[in-house]
Order: C-alpha cells, then sequence, then structure tokens
C-alpha cells in the first residue's frame, strides 16, 4: 500500500509489470505475521527423503482451500501420524511465491485436534442448532408406510450399503432403491453428501432418503456433524433418516435428521414394511372382522327371532280376530242400544199422540161438539167464532162436526145472560 501510494496510483498509461504487483502482494502478505488456522488435511505429499513436504489444508464447511509447505521432519516426526481427514491447527506465516503467483503457509508446527476438543466442538454446535430449532420435533417429517423409491446415500461397495439392500429386499422383495456413492469420511464427505442430498430431494419418485455408514471413530464421523450437513438436511423436503452406526458419540446427524437409526440395518427395518409381518396383520384383521361379522349377523338373527316369537308376530290373524269379535261385540251393543232408544221414543210418541188426541179438536168433536167458523165477506182465512160480535146476521158461518162441515148463515144473535 506503501509503495503503491509512492508511485501513485496505476493507469492505462502506467500500468504495473507481474513482477511488480507480486513483490507488492508479498510485502502486503508478509505483514500479515504468523497466524495460527484449525483445518482438516486434504492432501499430503510426503516422502521421507524429500526434504519439504506439501499438505492441502481445507474447510469443510466452506469449502476453501490453502496449500502448506513445512519441513518433511515435521510430519515424520508427528506425535500422531497424519492422515488425510484428520484435523489439525497449524501454526505459520503466509507466504507468496512471486515466482509462480502462489499463496502458501510455511508451517512451522502442526498440533492435531484432540478427541475431547472436537467433542466440545461438536457439543457446542449441537446446542447452538437446538436453540435454533432444528431438533425441534414438530418439524419432523414422517416416514411413508410404504415407499415408492428409496434415496440411499453411502459409500461404495461398503457393509452398510449390503446390508440396507439385504434387509429391504427380505422384508419387501419390489422395493426400488435409487443408491448415490459418496465419501463417507475425510475433506470430501460434505460436500459429496450434500450434492447427493440435493439430487435425491430433488428426485420426485423418491419418498425417503437414508445417509447411512457404519460406525467408525470420532474423526471418522466428524462429516455427520459438520453444520453444513445439518443445514442441508434441514432444507430437504423429502424425510432423511440417518444410520451412522455408532451408539457411543452419536453425530449432529442424528438430531437433525427425521429419524435416527441404530444402524444401518435398522434403518432398512424403520424404512420397509415386512411384506410377512403385513400378511400376517392382514389376516388378523380379517378373521376379526369376520368374527365381528359373524357375530353381529348371530345378534341380529337372535333379535328377528325373539321378535318372531312373539304372539302377534307368530299368529297375527289372531289379532285381527280378536278385534273383529270385539268390534261385532261393539256393533250388536250399539245395535242394541239404539233399538231400545227407538222403542222407547216410539212408545213416548205414541203416548203423546194419544194424549194429543185426547185433547185436541177431533175428540171434542167426537163428544157432540161443533166447531163454528166465521167466512169474512174478503174470502180470507176463516175464523172461530168465540163471541156474537163475529157473526152478526147474514154471515157465513161453516161449522164442523166429527165426519165434515156445514154451511149455514147466522140468523140473529142472542146475548148470553
Amino acid at each position: 500500500m506503501c509503495a503503491a501510494s509512492n508511485q501513485g496510483p496505476t493507469s492505462p498509461e502506467r500500468p504495473w509489470r507481474v513482477s511488480r504487483l507480486n513483490a507488492e502482494l508479498k510485502g502486503w502478505i508478509n505483514r500479515l505475521g504468523a497466524v495460527w488456522v484449525e483445518g482438516e488435511l486434504a492432501q499430503i505429499n510426503y516422502k521421507p527423503s524429500w526434504s519439504l513436504s506439501y499438505l492441502t489444508l481445507r474447510d469443510t464447511e466452506e469449502q476453501k482451500s490453502i496449500r502448506l509447505t513445512c519441513p518433511s521432519s515435521l510430519v515424520a516426526n508427528s506425535p500422531t501420524p497424519l492422515q488425510e481427514g484428520a484435523r489439525v491447527v497449524v501454526h505459520g506465516r503466509v507466504s507468496f511465491y512471486e515466482g509462480r503467483g502462489e499463496l502458501s503457509i510455511w508451517v512451522s508446527e502442526i498440533r492435531p485436534v484432540g478427541i475431547g476438543e472436537l467433542l466440545a466442538r461438536i457439543e457446542a454446535l449441537r446446542k447452538q442448532l437446538a436453540a435454533e430449532g432444528l431438533f425441534d420435533p414438530a418439524r419432523k417429517k414422517p416416514l411413508p408406510f410404504l415407499p415408492n423409491c428409496v434415496g440411499l446415500i453411502t459409500g461404495r461397495d461398503s457393509a452398510a450399503e449390503r446390508d440396507v439392500l439385504k434387509v429391504a429386499h427380505e422384508r419387501w422383495p419390489e422395493v426400488r432403491f435409487t443408491t448415490i456413492h459418496s465419501a463417507v469420511q475425510g475433506a470430501n464427505a460434505v460436500p459429496q453428501v450434500i450434492a447427493a442430498l440435493q439430487q435425491l430431494d430433488a428426485d420426485p419418485e423418491v419418498d425417503v432418503i437414508i445417509i447411512a455408514r457404519g460406525g467408525g471413530s470420532v474423526e471418522d464421523l466428524l462429516p455427520f456433524s459438520e453444520e453444513a450437513l445439518q443445514r442441508a438436511v434441514a432444507l430437504c423436503r423429502t424425510p432423511v433418516v440417518s444410520a451412522i452406526g455408532h451408539e457411543p458419540d452419536n453425530p449432529i446427524l442424528d438430531n437433525v435428521a427425521d429419524l435416527r437409526a441404530a444402524t444401518p440395518t435398522d434403518a432398512a427395518k424403520k424404512v420397509v414394511p415386512d411384506v410377512n409381518e403385513e400378511r400376517l396383520l392382514l389376516m388378523q384383521l380379517r378373521q376379526r372382522s369376520a368374527a365381528a361379522l359373524y357375530g353381529w349377523v348371530d345378534r341380529e338373527r337372535k333379535q328377528l327371532e325373539a321378535i318372531r316369537s312373539r304372539p302377534v308376530l307368530a299368529e297375527p290373524e289372531r289379532l285381527i280376530g280378536l278385534h273383529r269379535e270385539e268390534v261385532e261385540r261393539s256393533w250388536q251393543q250399539i245395535r242394541r242400544e239404539i233399538r231400545y232408544l227407538v222403542d222407547q221414543e216410539t212408545n213416548r210418541i205414541a203416548s203423546l199422540r194419544s194424549q194429543v188426541a185426547a185433547l185436541g179438536p177431533g175428540a171434542t168433536l167426537a163428544r157432540g161438539y161443533a166447531v163454528v167458523q166465521v167466512i169474512p165477506r174478503d174470502h180470507s182465512e176463516p175464523q172461530v167464532v168465540t163471541t156474537i160480535e163475529q157473526s152478526p146476521p147474514g154471515s157465513q158461518l161453516r161449522i164442523r162436526v166429527t165426519d165434515g162441515s156445514i154451511s149455514a148463515a147466522a140468523m140473529g144473535t142472542t146475548p148470553a145472560d
């Protein structure tokens, strides 16, 4: 920066040469000084006869790396043999090689990360993800009862693959698998597993995904506790089963996955139903259904027989006969009552008739009496004569007797004494 400011800014008319740029870069980088860097060994080029060894240190989560250069004696004298996939902390100075424009770290010390420190970091990440809700049971997706196709992510020619396929086909011979082989340890494990996971999650035929590995040391299982893999699993729309098969120290994947299986074999049992058990269950259900149906029919039959045994249904015409007799008796009783009332009223009418006849004008006439009526001159209705004033001399009279009437004329009137 200082050299650039002394020389002034670059321009199309005043460009730097490559050597000048590399020199400036080297000056800036050398000012960084010694640093401690942690990562995973992705490549080790070492021979005892070489004076220098070349290694690659990778950040497994960000997928970035840097070259390391160190004396071969540093690799040879390491208290723990350095292997690809091992997590280490290195100390050195960042160096820029001007000739090829390459950046590297000249390493003066390499420390393998201890198991206790690894476990502590895993637990810290586990608590962080739990606080974010990635372990919440509410977000876990249920597995399908009978998957159409099972996605399997595992190592090539691994025992885990053989166990899953063997057990799954024994339980349900028609089950289909889409298997993607990937690294299951080392620096390439996380990116390859994530790529396989995304590929299977995008396949509409895959109903469930199994990530399987047959156990291993804490260092071997580190990829399955990497944060990048946990977040990739959490984003999957397809249910994911963790089948790492390491009981003492379960990786974080066991907590984030929708289901944890103790082993790859256990994963096959939990994902694929047993056809023999399902057939047995189906047979038991059919037997229970048949028994329930037969029991219901038997109960209904007995109830029907009990109803049919009642007199009203055993001899339905008997009830009609009883009601017919009752109607007949009622009808006869009504006729007797009516006849009695008619006779009683007939007798009463005859008695009244006799009384009317005895008190009527006919009886009076029969005893020698007569009814005298005067006929008005206007020939209106005759009137019974009750006074002499009604029949002055010359009036026309009608005299009713028992067997007829007599026409007469009034000759004169004589008042009573």
